[in-house]
């Protein structure tokens, strides 16, 4: 493990934060919350049928007998949290719909990271990205100021380490979406350690191509400049002129970035998600994430393909942003 994750489970495992995993039957959670309690780490919440979680425990030969399991069927909190949740739906979902939407794992969950029961959620092993975020947005909702929930992965190598946004939710960002994810992106960068240096990205450099598509990086980046100017953040760059100084020099001798960008905020999801699979499939980088940003309390989402590792990594994530916002 990187000493950037070493470094996140010491911080963790001294405030031994609960962390709530709706997907309490998959092998890969199973694995990852056993090793994370056996390490002392952060207290894992299964959500689940007891029985079925035991079973299938017992089969992969590990031990859930000191994990904490709710099955929303018999939890003997349940009617507080569907209170909790009509309240905060404010007259969008009555109190019957609210008792067959929280037995739904994705739903439960939230509200247990809403309440205060946990510090944040994992899920998304099985799940789709929207089963995830969607409870997410309905119910811990976005942090005052912030319209837009975003989704970066932290690109890890060795020493290396940057942040890539948005790579999972804002399929087409307009320039104040941009810049909002840029701003969010800074903050992700710092909890993890990394003094964030912003590269807004584009297929033009300081005006190299005009057209609308660069224009609207132009713009996001003088939106996020003005509210972050101590931030050390520039663009419209390609992405050697961020990355490279010797382009740097050549291309953009007068930004402040020197070619040494360490955030990335691509101009659109398309581009996010082909950027950080390619560093992924053809760098050998580590891909954690997608790290949704901008929400009051940590929701997380796993790739579908994602191994017990990957749960485990995110999850530390996960615990890190609970302790720290």
């Amino acid at each position: 493990m990187s000493d950037m994750f070493t470094a996140i489970a010491e911080k963790v495992q001294a405030h031994n934060p609960s962390i709530v995993f709706p997907e309490g039957t998959d092998e890969r959670i199973l694995e990852a919350t056993v090793r994370l309690k056996a390490e002392g780490i952060l207290s894992p919440i299964l959500i689940g049928d007891q029985h079925e979680i035991e079973a299938k425990a017992e089969k992969l030969k590990l031990d859930v007998s000191n994990l904490t399991i709710y099955n929303p069927e018999t939890y003997p909190g349940f009617d507080q949290l569907v209170e909790a949740f009509v309240e905060r739906r404010k007259g969008k979902n009555t109190k019957e719909q609210a008792e067959t939407i929280l037995k739904t794992p994705n739903y439960f969950g939230t509200m247990l990271v809403y309440t205060g029961e946990a510090a944040g959620l994992v899920s998304g092993a099985a799940h789709s990205t929207g089963d995830t975020v969607r409870p997410a947005l309905q119910i811990i909702k976005t942090k005052q100021g912030v319209k837009k929930t975003s989704g970066v992965f932290v690109m890890v190598k060795g020493d290396q380490r940057y942040i890539f946004g948005d790579c999972a939710i804002n399929i087409s960002p307009d320039s104040n979406d941009m810049a909002e994810t840029a701003l969010e992106a800074a903050k992700t960068a710092r909890v993890f350690g990394i003094e964030p240096k912003v590269a807004m990205l584009s297929f033009s450099t300081k005006g190299s191509a005009v057209s609308p598509e660069t224009e609207k990086v132009v713009e996001a980046t003088k939106i996020a400049q003005e509210n972050a100017p101590e931030l050390t953040l520039d663009g419209e760059f390609q992405f050697d002129a961020a990355f490279v100084p010797s382009v740097a020099a050549k291309k953009a001798p007068d930004s402040p970035l020197k070619g040494q960008a360490n955030t990335f905020i691509f101009p659109s999801l398309e581009s996010g998600n082909i950027g950080y699979k390619l560093a992924q499939r053809l760098g050998n980088f580590e891909a954690i994430g997608p790290i949704l940003q901008g929400l009051n309390q940590p929701v997380n989402d796993l790739s579908r393909g994602c191994n017990a590792e990957d749960v485990y990594k995110l999850s530390l994530i996960t615990a890190m942003q609970g302790i720290t916002e």
